[in-house]
């Protein structure tokens, strides 16, 4: 969430930032005629308030005198009334200014590139050279079904499109590879943690997810609950509403969850495979720290990603994305993408975000400066990475024209030795 005295102290560049996310000048207008109303509404009814206290002590003074306080009683009666309807109204025009606040997105970053799509997003680097097939490579899922390690028909049958059943060294490919990015991290001085798989309203609003995109996760009817669609969220909220001790930060968190994602708006986009699932598996890395260490702590992050792929001999790119193609609560992003030959194009795996101060003041995350006063933490998060399209990289650029699948060295410990997949085995 934005600064509301950031926001009326610097409304052109305030609306001309938001421009490049999409957000009209109109709304910010909006928002400060009704932060006005808000503020004259809290004038008016503190104004009441005392003046109804001049009015008590009078009575009190009146009756002590035994005097007679008629004329002050209804005087007060009077003034409770109006106070009463004005903190109605300001409760509504309260609930209104929170909600208008609540829909805008972070401010990006003024260095990263302004444009409305992922057009606009600049290459920083290429790592690795993609592999040069001596036959027609295949993509993932054919490779997969053929080897008989994953199953999406059956999936289909038993839950729906988009997702998949992971069957013997399919299975023990996907334990494999998150197995080894915990490890990983954990080395890169991450403490890893298990969290709720199911949030609350208040954890979904402190990451951004909520109110706006509400349509984009499956909650429990008729209860306050929410299957996370990434760890980050129970991650994020680990210290809200809490001052974390300034000897702590920054504070590296990593997790391995299934995350739940409806993928509304994503009809007829990668039908086939395991791109865009609706349950999948992501190791995700969540950073809290002070605001002068963040951006050197997201090269840090990105590079933890990177270091992921380099070790598992993938080929990828980092993009820094446009102002249009940014997530609601990023302030800038790097996405990594890995090369996917069948489809001979770089897909994205990772996505590695400094949020700033943005998710601190919605979810209340603190921390006391060096002169002691009060300050809100940035908030970092990244995938590291998305086991799924990990597996489906691998599929496709460790393939053998016998249909076979070479599996990457680092991660032959974790699978028993075993070097490759083949039908016999």
């Amino acid at each position: 969430m934005l600064d509301m005295k950031m926001i009326r102290q610097n409304p052109d560049e305030i609306k001309a930032r938001l421009a490049t996310r999409g957000v009209q000048a109109e709304t910010i207008d909006e928002l400060l005629a009704q932060d006005k109303k808000r503020r004259e509404l809290v004038g008016q009814s503190e104004s009441l308030k005392q003046e109804r206290n001049t009015v008590s002590e009078a009575i009190a003074q009146a009756k002590r005198n035994k005097e007679d306080a008629s004329e002050q009683i209804a005087a007060m009666r009077e003034v409770g009334g109006k106070i009463k309807a004005l903190d109605e109204e300001l409760a509504t025009v309260e609930a209104k200014v929170k909600d208008m606040a609540a829909r805008l997105p972070n401010l990006p970053n003024p260095t990263i590139p302004v444009g409305a799509d992922e057009e606009a997003n600049v290459e920083l680097r290429k790592v690795g050279t993609p592999r040069q097939f001596d036959f027609e490579p295949k993509a993932h899922w054919d490779i997969a079904e053929d080897l008989d390690i994953l199953d999406f028909g059956r999936a289909a049958k038993v839950s729906g499109a988009r997702f998949v059943f992971y069957k013997g060294w399919g299975a023990r490919l996907e334990r494999a590879i998150y197995n080894f990015m915990l490890d990983q991290h954990a080395e890169e001085g991450y403490t890893e943690v298990i969290p709720p798989y199911i949030v609350n309203h208040d954890s979904m609003y402190g990451t951004g997810q909520f109110p706006k995109f509400k349509e984009d996760v499956y909650s429990i009817e008729g209860q306050d609950m929410t299957l996370i669609p990434t760890a980050e969220v129970p991650l994020t909220n680990y210290y809200r509403d809490e001052v974390i001790p300034d000897e702590k930060l920054p504070v590296y968190f990593t997790a391995m969850s299934p995350s739940f994602r409806s993928e509304a708006g994503s009809a007829g986009r990668d039908t086939r495979g395991l791109i865009r699932m609706h349950q999948f598996h992501k190791v995700e890395m969540v950073k809290y720290t002070k605001p002068e260490d963040s951006y050197n702590e997201l090269e840090k992050m990105t590079a933890n990603a990177g270091n992921i792929m380099e070790k598992l001999g993938l080929p990828y790119h980092v993009i820094t994305l446009s102002t249009g193609d940014m997530g609601f609560s990023a302030a800038m992003t790097h996405d990594l993408e890995v090369w996917m030959p069948a489809q001979d194009t770089y897909r994205e795996i990772s996505s590695c975000s400094n949020c700033e101060d943005f998710q601190a003041r919605r979810a209340h995350i603190q921390y006391r400066d060096e002169k002691g006063k009060l300050q809100f933490v940035h908030t970092l998060n990244g995938s590291g990475l998305a086991v799924g399209r990990t597996m489906a990289a691998i599929l496709e650029n460790y393939q053998n024209e016998d249909g076979s699948v070479t599996i990457p060295e680092v991660l032959r410990p974790y699978m028993g030795g075993l070097e490759k997949i083949t039908k016999e085995n």
